[in-house]
């Protein structure tokens, strides 16, 4: 590909930007022991899903326990750590230095939002746009998220590229018509590399050039 035409760059949050999804897998790791003991390891089959569909896949018969749920992840979420993925404050740096656009497209909600800011004051200064789960009516596989990110910039989808690591991510992307980055944080290089064009393992040392090359 020829990284010229790129005006683009779009990343996901949690697994992308910052290295969380280890903290993810503990708190998910006790609500699932704590709702279904006899399901070992179910924390892993949800990796990657959002909220809304964790609750429909696996916590479904339980409504009443998810407000609970619900509450028990703000109250994990405002104490967590927020680490950068490897290499991405460079690489970010870069892409801005280039003129390239860039956005955050997540499906956490504004209030995770509050504790990232809280963190990392620096990090609106990152992007030209950010958007959240409140500007979305489809989740992740759905494109809708990625093509209103384009949208925002003023870019065509085949002049971005997306940042994933989870499956529906990676999906939401290529569906979006944009060229797909993997990173191997959340999932084995070869599990998502089918779903992408190029697979990283972190940021460091790369350019766009590098990268798209």
């Amino acid at each position: 590909m020829n990284y010229e035409l790129i005006k683009a760059c779009l990343f996901d949050l949690d697994g992308v930007i910052f290295d969380t999804e280890p903290q993810y897998s503990v708190f998910w790791g006790g609500e699932c022991r704590r709702y279904f003991p006899d399901r070992p390891g179910l924390e892993n089959e949800i990796k990657g899903q959002t909220l809304t569909q964790i609750y429909g896949s696996v916590f479904a018969s339980l409504p009443d326990e998810q407000p609970k749920i619900t509450q028990r992840l703000n109250d994990f979420e405002r104490q967590m750590s927020f680490d950068y993925v490897s290499g991405f404050q460079p690489f970010i740096e870069h892409l801005r230095a280039k003129g390239i656009l860039t956005a955050v497209v997540t499906s956490s909600n504004q209030e995770k939002m509050k504790n990232v800011r809280r963190a990392h004051p620096e990090f609106d200064s990152y992007f030209d746009a950010v958007l959240t789960s409140e500007d979305f009516t489809q989740s992740k596989p759905h494109p809708d998220c990625y093509l209103k990110a384009a949208e925002r910039l003023g870019v065509a989808p085949h002049e971005c590229v997306g940042f994933e690591d989870s499956f529906n991510g990676l999906r939401s992307v290529r569906s979006a018509g944009m060229t797909v980055v993997g990173l191997s944080t959340t999932n084995p290089a070869e599990s998502i590399a089918p779903f992408a064009d190029i697979v990283v393992g972190d940021y460091n040392n790369q350019s766009l050039s590098t990268l798209l090359k």
